[in-house]
């Protein structure tokens, strides 16, 4: 795996580029931003949100907890800590704390009863009103971009890799070959 294509050309969204697009999907239907936030903050894949139930959200611990899709066998998760306003509109779009009141807790009350082409859609209709085009311009793009954004901040790979849900600490650490913006503030903290 690789942060560029054939081409040359970056597959992963910048901190600008994320912060345009989340702006952008500010003026989208509820659920469309709520989905966007949801890929752009935690760096999951998108059929792991498109498959997040209501009982997987952990309000009082900050926290959606995905199932990682991409292993072999299911009932594999993983608590990947979110901010609170990405709490707060969960809550306010799908009324989490009403399902989770229900007697079976929100289990199979999915967030998004989309297929996986609608989603796509949805946040590619926000990638092209952000006027973002190119191998990043992706649900992909986002994850690659959360990656990117843990590993300038200064998160350790091993927690960058659960979150990410890698079973291979050498795959997060492509994250570490971040160019541009993001390698010159890693530069800079090594300068002082």
């Amino acid at each position: 795996m690789s942060l560029f294509d054939a081409t040359g050309a970056r597959k992963y969204l910048t901190a600008a580029e994320r912060a345009i697009f989340l702006r952008m999907a500010e003026r989208e239907d509820r659920q469309v931003r709520t989905l966007c936030m949801t890929l752009a903050y935690a760096g999951c894949r998108l059929s792991e949100a498109l498959a997040l139930t209501a009982d997987r959200v952990d309000l009082s611990s900050g926290v959606l907890v995905f199932e990682t899709l991409k292993k072999r066998r299911s009932g594999v998760y993983r608590p990947v800590p979110i901010p609170p306003a990405l709490l707060e509109a969960l809550d306010l779009v799908h009324g989490i704390r009403e399902c989770q009141s229900h007697r079976d807790k929100g289990r199979d009350i999915r967030l998004w009863p989309w297929s996986r082409m609608t989603g796509w859609r949805a946040v590619h209709a926000v990638m092209v009103a952000a006027d973002l085009t190119g191998p990043h311009a992706s649900p992909k793009g986002l994850r690659h971009g959360f990656g990117v954004a843990a590993v300038s901040a200064g998160i350790p790979l091993n927690l960058v890799q659960k979150w990410l849900g890698h079973a291979q600490l050498s795959t997060t650490a492509i994250y570490a070959n971040a160019i541009g913006a993001e390698e010159q503030d890693i530069a800079r903290r090594m300068w002082g």
